[in-house]
């Protein structure tokens, strides 16, 4: 295995670019990355491992969904710095829930293919919507709000924020349990809007509270005040 590592030219790619292949159709499923670990996981487990750049960390392919890559081959290209794997999907590819992620034309950005599964399915409300939100910054903002939040900037985005944590803390005031909950979904929707303009998916916030499990309260804010 450490030949098949050092085989790639890491001085040149920290992250090695990996197209994937459906081993049966070959067609292209995806584009991702791996770094040496990634890598060497996906070697010896023959399951596909990849790291994240939006996530900040290593995983596995279909770790939340279950549509996992088995992978049959690893081709290199002849300047070592990018890597070709054939796989076999289990489900789908994609978090739109299609099958590849090449589903768009590039000219009339019209979507070529169907969803399959849905991908609050595979991945939970909270990532769907980040995602969509994600999408969204390519739309038109006359025919869509997120769009037009997002092209308005930062203060505009902020201030919803802010809008939406005051409507949230009065409805609170008010002991309004459906208030509450409504008032939430609208400060949750605004702060992923916000975290999604700075391109930090939500999974960075739950290993930060991940990272919190292991430490009281008290010893957590100690450690920001150092």
């Amino acid at each position: 295995m450490s030949e098949a590592l050092n085989r790639v030219d890491w001085d040149k790619c920290e992250l090695l670019p990996v197209i994937v292949q459906d081993s049966t159709s070959n067609e292209v499923l995806m584009m991702a990355y791996m770094n040496k670990e990634a890598l060497e996981l996906s070697l010896s487990t023959k399951v596909a491992h990849y790291f994240s750049r939006s996530k900040q960390r290593l995983w596995k392919k279909g770790e939340t969904s279950g549509h996992t890559q088995t992978i049959q081959s690893f081709n290199i290209d002849c300047d070592n710095d990018t890597l070709l794997i054939k796989v076999i999907q289990e489900g789908v590819a994609c978090h739109t829930g299609r099958k590849s992620c090449f589903f768009t034309e590039l000219e009339s950005g019209k979507a070529n293919s169907e969803v399959e599964v849905s991908s609050e399915a595979l991945y939970g409300v909270i990532d769907t919507l980040y995602h969509t939100i994600q999408e969204r910054k390519n739309a038109d903002p006359s025919t869509s709000w997120t769009a037009k939040l997002l092209s308005k900037g930062d203060n505009t985005i902020l201030k919803k924020v802010v809008e939406e944590a005051g409507e949230f803390s009065f409805a609170y005031k008010d002991n309004d349990e459906a208030e509450m909950i409504y008032e939430a979904a609208d400060l949750t929707y605004h702060m992923l809007v916000a975290l999604a303009a700075k391109n930090i998916s939500p999974d960075r916030i739950k290993q930060e509270l991940a990272r919190r499990f292991d430490m009281s309260g008290i010893a957590e804010k100690d450690s920001r005040e150092d």
